[in-house]
């Protein structure tokens, strides 16, 4: 017997109706993973909380040296064989685009503190040919200036991450060390290369010194990759005599005044 219409429109409802049925559950169960990775994910970071603060706080950054009478009579710019380890991971910017030549160009900060800046593709190449590359490529705008220090030894605003929580890059990360102060002091101007333990953890983040500052070299030093050549008077009115808000100690943490880096411009 051939069914009616009516049949047929219910065959077609009934079908309708459990293909919704098995989407929603389909989407239940997909929740309820999410949720459970979240869950676990949550535990984890929560005892890495507990127990390495500072490696978060570290990552792309580097450890200001504590005052000391001895301090920078021990320490040395010459990597230890511990210090070496590490080799460049993913699509590092070739150190031949340097030139081996100085490059100028300007950086701005939240649209109003403009600074001049040199690099050195002589002294810096590999640092130089990165920074060139991702200026010329537009990765720096929208990037945030995460991290400043006021401590009176360290005056440093650390620039270059994707995030405002200092995470993000550009995929890759360098070495080797280039340019590093025998003396481990980064006199007022000086623009280096961030990095975490490893002289091969470069990668998009550098610092700005707005203040003579010395850094611990025992495992190597910082690139210093250039200089800023005009505006710091406007950056410390602007954003680093405004303070900041402690986070790995009172004179270490983020910028009161947030800040990202609104246009660069390199030649």
């Amino acid at each position: 017997m051939t069914p009616s219409k009516n049949q047929d429109r219910e065959s077609r409802e009934r079908l309708r109706r459990y293909t919704a049925r098995q989407k929603v559950h389909e989407g239940q169960v997909r929740r309820r993973k999410r949720d459970n990775i979240a869950a676990v994910v949550a535990v984890v970071l929560i005892g890495a909380l507990g127990t390495g603060s500072q490696i978060f706080y570290a990552h792309g950054g580097f450890n200001p040296q504590k005052p000391s009478a001895s301090a920078s009579a021990s320490a040395s710019a010459t990597p230890s064989a511990s210090a070496t380890e590490g080799a460049n991971t993913g699509d590092v910017p070739a150190a031949s685009i340097a030139e081996n030549r100085s490059w100028t160009g300007t950086m701005i900060l939240n649209k109003n503190v403009r600074l001049g800046i040199e690099l050195d593709g002589k002294k810096a190449p590999q640092a130089t040919a990165v920074l060139v590359s991702l200026i010329e490529k537009g990765f720096y705008e929208g990037t945030h200036c995460w991290r400043m220090s006021n401590a009176p030894t360290a005056k440093f605003l650390q620039c270059g991450a994707a995030k405002a929580d200092g995470t993000g890059d550009a995929g890759f990360q360098f070495g080797p060390l280039e340019n590093v102060p025998s003396d481990n002091d980064y006199t007022t101007g000086v623009i280096a290369m961030a990095r975490a333990s490893s002289p091969s953890s470069q990668a998009t983040q550098f610092f700005i010194v707005y203040g003579d500052t010395v850094l611990d070299g025992s495992t190597g030093g910082y690139t210093v990759v250039g200089k800023v050549t005009s505006g710091l008077s406007s950056l410390e009115k602007g954003i680093t005599d405004k303070g900041l808000t402690a986070v790995n100690s009172a004179n270490d943490g983020s910028p009161k005044v947030a800040t990202t880096i609104t246009a660069a411009t390199i030649r």
